[in-house]
């Protein structure tokens, strides 16, 4: 388990919210992210990283080679410093550190998960090199447009004694999708994980189970109801690949069932899985 991975591997995962932001755009004053050309809802890349890494961290809670690099309060470049530390580098000695940053960012890959999986920019004040993950997910888009709706709530209490003088309760607003799937598709490359970063098959097998599990460990009123419903795999046979990945993700289709009314739940899909498009040499995994 612990061994390099030896396959190239991509995946397409599925998952829905009800009465939820999925993913808020700060720049729109916090609405559900949307393309506004086509009306299909967007939640990002980073978006979901930060899923996967707060899963790690409560499933590996801090063990040896599973710290968190990007994490809610850190200051990256004390995270640096460790593996100054490690090596007994100063990290004010800037020659020595450029002499032995190939040692520095093999310290953090190893004892980092997410920067084993996705690669960092640690080219700061403190710099540990900078690496690509071999892990890459792509934007969520979700299957047909979706419904941003403006929802106006109310608290029974005030926030001070000059505000109780004037009203009996506080007026507030949450962003909200009625209902909508979403799709992401990813890629994992085993060139780079043997060459950058180290990732393993048991890494590999954490971030599949981060990608099922995301969602349960991140629930918040504002997100409402979002659980991962479908991770297809494509397996290859070897390090390079026996097929493009856009073939591959073209064998995954998702159909609504009834045009005729707006979907509310995951049932008003069908999953279509065209095995006849699989090359030889690459295998399909139903994970959930």
């Amino acid at each position: 388990m612990n061994e390099v991975i030896k396959k190239r591997y991509e995946f397409v995962i599925l998952f829905d919210v009800e009465n939820g932001n999925p993913n808020g755009d700060p720049d729109a004053g916090n609405m559900p992210r949307i393309d506004p050309e086509t009306g299909h809802g967007i939640v990002t890349d980073v978006c979901l990283k930060r899923k996967i890494r707060n899963y790690v961290d409560v499933v590996k809670q801090g063990a040896d080679g599973y710290n968190i690099y990007v994490r809610e309060g850190a200051i990256l470049n004390r995270q640096h410093e460790k593996a100054y530390i490690a090596n007994n580098i100063d990290p004010k000695d800037e020659k020595t550190a450029r002499a032995k940053v190939k040692d520095l960012t093999k310290f953090m890959c190893d004892n980092f998960f997410d920067i084993r999986a996705f690669g960092a920019v640690m080219t700061t004040e403190v710099n540990c090199g900078q690496v690509r993950g071999p892990v890459q997910i792509n934007f969520a888009r979700s299957i047909d447009p979706i419904v941003q709706q403006e929802v106006t709530i109310t608290r029974m209490a005030v926030t001070n004694e000059k505000d109780a003088d004037k009203k009996g309760n506080e007026m507030g607003r949450k962003h909200i999708v009625p209902y909508a799937l979403y799709r992401a598709e990813g890629y994992i490359s085993a060139h780079l994980a043997e060459k950058v970063t180290g990732f393993t098959e048991e890494d590999l097998e954490l971030l599949w189970e981060g990608l099922i599990n995301m969602f349960d460990h991140d629930h918040s009123a504002a997100r409402g109801k979002m659980a991962t419903r479908r991770l297809i795999v494509f397996e290859h046979s070897s390090m390079l690949g026996n097929a493009p990945a856009h073939k591959l993700f073209e064998s995954v289709k998702v159909k609504r069932i009834d045009s005729s009314k707006p979907v509310r739940s995951y049932s008003d899909y069908n999953v279509i899985i065209d095995r006849s498009l699989l090359p030889e040499g690459v295998n399909l995994i139903e994970k959930l």
